[in-house]
């Protein structure tokens, strides 16, 4: 299961501030469940002169855009040159990075967005972990509950990782590319520079450096 350990998805831990959650676990649904905890211990030691605290348990970082239209519930720390556009709705357990765009009407729940993460048009993200630079299409979601409720089971070629978790949305790798109306299924996990072709259903394990245009028919980039 090495493909699917922290440090292969993610290649720059450093372009999270939770770089120590993925140091500190072996695998990336460990860390879902201490999302919202290092938020509140993170938070208070944000530097004051850079961060703003708004409400109860949301930090915000003063070069940040927030649309007068977003709502934002915390715990949650958003970066610097972040856009938060209008419509936008940050659930809580929310830790979005430096210059990070989400977008109008995208919902935001139990996740970390890797610095220069674009969410911008139309996406529900929940209970996942987008890396550097990973870029989700208009209409992309991730779903995380399974539709008979039972715990999330992470495939990995014949390999069936049992989690523990019912809710696990999405792991996407650095730079990874996901086109326009997917659906990534509960578990998926999306391999660095991996790109998705719009419209797909995507399920499992997908390899890094790989196009993925259907299930069985994935190409590796050359």
């Amino acid at each position: 299961m090495k493909q699917l350990a922290n440090k292969e998805l993610f290649k720059d831990m450093d372009q999270t501030i939770a770089k120590e959650l993925f140091e500190q676990t072996t695998y990336p649904w460990e860390v879902l469940a201490l999302i919202g905890d290092f938020i509140l211990k993170t938070g208070p030691e944000l530097p004051e002169e850079e961060f703003d605290r708004i409400g109860d348990d949301v930090w915000i970082a003063k070069s940040a855009v927030i649309a007068r239209t977003a709502e934002i519930n915390g715990p949650a720390i958003i970066g610097a040159g972040t856009e938060v556009r209008p419509g936008a709705f940050i659930r809580g357990n929310a830790l979005i990075g430096e210059n990070c765009v989400v977008g109008n009407s995208t919902e935001i729940k139990n996740d970390i967005l890797f610095n220069n993460v674009q969410v911008p048009h139309y996406n529900y993200v929940g209970d996942s972990i987008l890396g550097y630079k990973s870029h989700m299409g208009a209409g992309s979601i991730t779903s995380n509950v399974k539709s008979d409720k039972t715990n999330v089971v992470i495939k990995c070629g014949e390999q069936k990782i049992e989690t523990g978790r019912k809710k696990i949305g999405a792991i996407l790798g650095d730079h990874v590319e996901v086109g326009c109306g997917t659906v990534l299924n509960p578990g998926s996990v999306v391999g660095a520079n991996t790109n998705i072709y719009p419209l797909s259903m995507v399920r499992g394990y997908i390899e890094e450096n790989s196009i993925y245009k259907k299930a069985g028919e994935i190409a590796q980039k050359q």
